[in-house]
């Protein structure tokens, strides 16, 4: 009865239409834009949700760090729980999971009860867009996957525009439980797509290594709350060091354990291939700038140009316009100019519009500003859409989870940390020039340091096989699509 469901006109007009991957694409994006709106909208709220529960504003960071954690613990689990239920089981599992923490955010009554719910939101969030592009990735053909993926990058450009003015409406003229229950109509409506139209697929598993499961997440937890929290003054400085050590420390331990363990949690062994390392590394790097890059620019156009927010939101969200624009022309340049030439080159372009930042002053043309803006979202995201496409080139279809994972993580450990570099840039700036933090000539040397960050990044794009990526590129030899070798296989690799 459940096999031939009634169909809606919509369902016909427009998802039986659809090409499938772009239909898949558009339902993962479903749950990114939820998780990605959640986040903006909260951070405009703090200081509502702090008075309405009785706490400092600077306490309800830690609500923040729960998500954060919670991403960083899970994330490297959620392809062996694909694999062990079912990614399409697993997939609306974690839609009901973060829906479940944000019925628990909005009931909230105590700052305790409102960080565990985040962290239960994190949960969710840990396996629900992983697994999805773990769908995407074993389901779209890779001369497809570059499309399907710049479809599924769209909400978490469109997401941090809406988020701080929907949030603060919320906060100001309603409730800020409110900001939690919006995410309930589109997390059910993503259920409902995901079972009519995700595949449920699955690959053979082998026993979950909980040992690596342990040293790895106590490793990120600890040292992303110690690092963060260094000279913050959420914690003393002794602790916030000797939380970063033990974190490193545990990480080094995983890293050793991964050696020797069959099948470990997360195979370090990836990196070996050009492509995947290039991909994750060198776009660690580059993340860690752009990553940077909400903190300080609101702050520098609020606090150091004495805009409103208003005013800075309309300023800013042009970016978010030319990254819209660029997904529909990625496709087409990779095609014509090849992953290597596009990857290296575009770093180097998008992190001087970065660095470029710092040259803004309070009398800087509105409309110099905005050009500024709207260019570099365009070269941000070509290089993220590309590096997103990149990493999987080589990787073979049975360590697509690993690979998913590894990937997830080390993106979300990378924008973390580059809003930690951006706050202490900053502040070294500050005790340099012996002015304020929020004087506009220390945000000039805090984006150029964010900048050089991540230009490093353009070294190991340069260094790729002037092939690499053919076949996802649309550029591979007639007859080679599938007969191309994997990295593993060639000699001397």
């Amino acid at each position: 009865m459940f096999s031939d469901p009634i169909r809606t006109p919509f369902e016909v007009g427009e998802w039986e239409g659809m090409d499938a991957g772009r239909r898949l694409s558009l339902i993962v994006a479903t749950t990114l834009f939820i998780e990605t709106m959640d986040s903006t909208a909260i951070a405009t709220s703090l200081p509502v949700i702090a008075e309405d529960l009785g706490t400092e504003p600077i306490a309800l960071k830690l609500a923040l760090t729960a998500y954060l954690l919670a991403l960083a613990v899970f994330i490297p689990v959620s392809g062996w729980v694909a694999d062990r239920f079912g990614a399409k089981r697993t997939f609306m599992l974690a839609i009901g999971v973060f829906l479940l923490g944000s019925l628990a955010c909005a009931a909230s009554a105590s700052l305790e009860q409102l960080v565990a719910a985040r962290f239960l939101q994190g949960m969710g969030g840990a396996l629900m867009v992983p697994v999805g592009r773990l769908v995407l990735l074993r389901t779209v053909p890779k001369n497809e996957l570059v499309q399907a993926l710049s479809w599924l990058t769209i909400p978490a450009l469109v997401a941090p525009i809406l988020g701080p003015p929907i949030g603060g409406f919320i906060a100001t003229y309603s409730d800020w439980r409110w900001i939690f229950l919006i995410n309930i109509p589109m997390g059910l409506v993503g259920i409902a797509l995901a079972w009519r139209y995700v595949p449920d697929l699955r690959e053979a598993v082998k026993p979950l290594d909980w040992t690596g499961f342990a040293l790895s997440g106590l490793g990120l937890a600890l040292a992303l709350f110690g690092f963060s929290t260094l000279g913050r003054h959420l914690v003393s400085t002794p602790v916030a060091l000797a939380t970063l050590v033990v974190g490193v420390a545990a990480m080094l331990a995983y890293v050793w354990h991964a050696r020797r363990h069959p099948h470990p949690l997360i195979d370090l062994g990836l990196l070996r291939l050009p492509t995947f390392r290039a991909g994750v590394v060198g776009g660690m790097l580059f993340r860690i700038g752009i990553g940077a890059t909400p903190f300080l620019l609101p702050l520098m156009l609020q606090l150091g140009f004495g805009l409103t927010p208003l005013q800075s939101g309309l300023l800013t969200f042009v970016s978010a316009v030319g990254a819209i624009f660029m997904k529909t022309m990625a496709a087409a340049v990779l095609r014509r100019f090849g992953f290597r030439r596009v990857l290296w080159i575009n770093a180097l372009l998008a992190s001087a519009m970065l660095a470029g930042f710092g040259l803004f002053r309070a009398d800087t043309a509105h409309w110099v500003i905005m050009a500024v803006l709207l260019v570099s979202g365009c070269f941000r995201s070509l290089q993220f859409t590309s590096l997103n496409a990149i990493s999987y080139a080589e990787v073979d279809q049975a360590r697509m989870g690993q690979a998913s994972s590894l990937s997830g993580m080390l993106q979300q450990f990378s924008l973390a940390l580059g809003v930690a570099i951006g706050g202490y840039a900053l502040q070294v700036a500050g005790s340099f020039t012996g002015q304020d933090y929020a004087d506009p000539a220390n945000f000039g040397w805090a984006f150029l340091t964010v900048g050089v960050i991540s230009a490093l990044s353009a070294w190991m794009m340069f260094r790729l096989p002037h092939d690499a990526g053919a076949e996802m590129a649309g550029r591979a030899e007639v007859g080679k699509e599938v007969s191309e070798q994997k990295a593993e296989q060639r000699s001397g690799t």
